[in-house]
């Protein structure tokens, strides 16, 4: 088969996708302008602009245009809008890994082309996933800024993307809103919502991780999955919460970001009560923060503040994914770069956590369901390690059968279907 022919059933089945059925975007930046969440728990029903289901549970007498018994189907995210497709996208291309992990635990991981920003791959090693580390991943940058031609080279059906992250952040001032329309048109949908932290661009709703997780179900139509999977999850913050001390008994946790440089005293405090997937597993062992949102907010602080804070505990966030490399976690690359510079300095050596050993790797910001549990099992055992036993940075992400607080066989049976 030739290139040219190659590309032309690409754009066939892009097509195919794409305008199988009605397209309620209203432009680029529009919300959802239908079948959008009703109630706040996340549900939202999939419909047909006449009301009737399009969830395929039908007689199949109308809308088979397939011919492969599926009805045509709505998936709906802010800020793209309800899509109408008649079959199932094949390939996607991330750039947030949580997005990929999303997939993954639908049991996509087939489709899966590239993440920009990609999760560690030792993280899926417990759940028999075989994830490229991110430099074996094609890229999609290139002199610091969105590398265009990369995006049409991928050609994927649909980019997990929130289309306003690509001109949004603006990082090098380079890319438009129109270069983000061109793609849309000239590639694929987009299907995403920049739900890791709000942005200056994000003045629509931010969805909550098990939110997006749902919508991405209706998009791959991998509804028993997602309910499986979301059970899993209640299961674990129940079980946690059942065992949590009195909310007086405690501790504040000062969180630092892993931009932090210990070494020069500069430190960035950050709030664990703050929206996004990124503070979910702080959010859901309900952790109190030392840092005011004020002060998360008010850029980087020196030791003479810190301890004036003096946090019981202190965490770096992203600190468990981004020393090492990305098959394994290094404990003594995050002592060299974190606790000794602080146990070597004059003021950083009066801190609490610092005297008493309890600064902690803390959570890569980048998670979906299957890496949100882990990390919340993880700060679990940090932070209480007599009630769920000790965390073991050495030998992360395996954890002992005995302080396992969800079941690994449980989650690899969802992802592979036997549900």
């Amino acid at each position: 088969m030739t290139d040219e022919t190659d590309r032309s059933e690409r754009v066939d089945r892009r097509n195919y996708l794409r305008y199988g059925g009605a397209v309620a975007l209203g432009g680029l930046l529009a919300g959802c302008t239908g079948g959008g969440p009703s109630d706040g728990d996340g549900s939202q029903p999939s419909t047909t602009d006449d009301g009737s289901s399009a969830d395929g549970d039908g007689d199949g007498s109308d809308g088979d245009a397939s011919g492969d018994g599926m009805a045509p189907y709505e998936a709906c995210i802010e800020p793209v809008g309800c899509l109408t497709f008649e079959s199932v996208p094949e390939t996607y291309a991330v750039y947030n890994g949580g997005w990929a992990d999303m997939a993954f635990a639908l049991g996509q991981q087939d489709g899966f082309l590239t993440a920009g920003n990609m999760i560690p791959s030792f993280f899926f090693e417990p759940f028999d996933l075989d994830v490229p580390p991110q430099d074996e991943l094609p890229s999609m940058w290139a002199d610091g800024g969105w590398d265009k031609e990369s995006f049409y080279e991928l050609d994927p059906d649909v980019f997990l993307i929130d289309p306003n992250y690509l001109h949004g952040t603006g990082w090098d001032g380079s890319w438009s809103e129109a270069d983000t329309a061109e793609i849309r048109e000239n590639i694929a949908p987009f299907f995403g919502n920049n739900m890791r932290r709000r942005r200056g661009f994000h003045d629509y709703e931010l969805y909550g991780l098990y939110e997006g997780f749902e919508r991405l179900a209706d998009l791959f139509q991998e509804r028993e999955r997602y309910e499986a999977l979301a059970a899993v999850h209640e299961e674990l913050r129940t079980e946690i919460a059942s065992r949590l001390p009195p909310e007086e008994e405690r501790p504040e946790v000062g969180l630092i970001n892993s931009g932090s440089n210990p070494a020069s005293g500069e430190i960035y405090p950050l709030y664990t009560r703050g929206e996004g997937y990124e503070m979910k597993p702080y959010r859901d062992l309900e952790v109190k923060s030392a840092f005011s949102e004020e002060l998360a907010e008010s850029g980087a602080i020196g030791y003479e503040r810190l301890l004036e804070v003096d946090p019981e505990i202190i965490v770096v966030h992203w600190g468990i994914g981004t020393t090492g490399d990305t098959d394994s976690f290094s404990a003594s690359a995050f002592r060299e770069q974190y606790v000794t510079p602080m146990e070597e300095d004059e003021v950083g050596s009066e801190l609490t956590a610092v005297s008493e050993g309890r600064v902690y790797p803390g959570a890569y910001g980048e998670q979906g369901p299957i890496v949100n549990l882990l990390q919340t099992e993880m700060k679990a055992q940090q932070l209480y390690p007599e009630e769920f036993g000790e965390f073991d940075p050495e030998a992360f992400p395996e954890v002992p059968e005995e302080n396992r607080l969800f079941d690994r066989d449980r989650v690899n049976d969802i992802i592979a279907g036997d549900l």
